[in-house]
């Protein structure tokens, strides 16, 4: 393909995704999934699971490969073609170039690109028992290897109320459209007409230390990127929100998704690679819950129900029924 042609395809790609929310029936989330399970098969040395030798270097394996997964998701998503690895990058620099090289438009190649990408992916890295993880170590419960086990978190996070946090703060300030109408988008929260995303937190009970992190960050971005347009909607709504008693009472203050959709959405990241980009640092978090579950030498999770149904039934043949 001409490099105009291919220029022209790739812009006329990026339009629809960013602009008028074209998508491809392969979601980048779903094709990640798949092919960290499938891993699985091409590792089969990484049944062995009690080898530390052997465990240590899947760990490796798989927080390296992440990456390179999930940009190839992205790129055959948009339907470009894959670029490989470069060494001479570091993790979040590498990962930049995988994702759009050679698009110009967007300034991957920046360090300040690379450094905001690296904070927040710490931020994300590890954050207690959450959904995701707890799916893991269910898993890796029952001596799953650990790409399954990882399968198992990215399933989970793949779920719109667990890793779409993000996503929805964006799209929700995208539908507020300006900050003359944050007042009434409030009052409607209010109301209870709408949800206010991006706010409170099940373990943060005042504001999340990491959304001020997170906040601090987009500064730098956006001398690169220039300013996104909802981040004014976004201050303005934080402004509202923790002067009126209504939030204020219920705790519900900024977390970390609060900011950080903001921040992909100027990198040039859809919202579809949001829980993607969520996934990346978090499989290191799952990991090290794994070995940790190995380490106590856990017995498999089988949760106990209490049955509050029909008591005892007569069968009944189905031609009685």
């Amino acid at each position: 393909m001409h490099d105009i042609t291919f220029h022209t395809f790739i812009h006329e790609n990026m339009r629809k995704r960013f602009i008028e929310g074209f998508h491809y029936d392969a979601h980048p989330m779903g094709i990640l999934t798949s092919a960290v399970a499938a891993l699985s098969t091409f590792y089969p040395e990484a049944k062995s699971i009690r080898d530390p030798e052997i465990r240590q270097k899947q760990v490796v394996r798989l927080v390296a490969k992440m990456p390179t997964l999930a940009a190839s998701a992205y790129r055959f998503f948009v339907g470009m073609p894959f670029v490989y690895p470069d060494n001479a990058l570091d993790y979040t620099a590498n990962f930049l170039n995988m994702m759009f090289s050679p698009l110009e438009h967007i300034p991957y190649g920046d360090p300040v690109m690379s450094r905001a990408l690296d904070i927040l992916f710490m931020l994300h890295a590890d954050h207690e028992q959450n959904c995701s993880t707890t799916a893991v170590r269910i898993v890796g419960s029952a001596d799953a290897d650990p790409y399954i086990c990882c399968a198992a978190g990215l399933a989970a996070l793949y779920g719109p109320r667990h890793g779409g946090a993000n996503e929805a703060v964006v799209r929700m300030l995208t539908e507020i459209g300006s900050v003359e109408n944050v007042p009434d988008f409030v009052k409607a929260v209010k109301e209870q007409k709408t949800r206010l995303m991006g706010f409170g937190h099940r373990i943060y009970k005042n504001y999340d230390p990491r959304a001020t992190i997170v906040k601090q960050t987009a500064d730098d971005v956006f001398e690169v990127t220039g300013r996104n347009p909802l981040l004014d909607i976004a201050l303005k709504l934080e402004e509202v929100a923790l002067a009126d008693e209504y939030f204020i009472s219920r705790r519900l203050y900024p977390n970390v998704d609060f900011y950080s959709g903001i921040i992909y959405q100027a990198m040039g990241f859809p919202v579809d690679m949001f829980p993607v980009l969520f996934a990346i640092p978090r499989t290191i978090g799952w990991l090290t819950h794994w070995e940790e579950l190995l380490s106590q030498d856990a017995q498999i999770a089988r949760p106990r129900q209490l049955y509050i149904g029909t008591g005892m039934r007569d069968y009944v043949p189905i031609d009685q029924r």
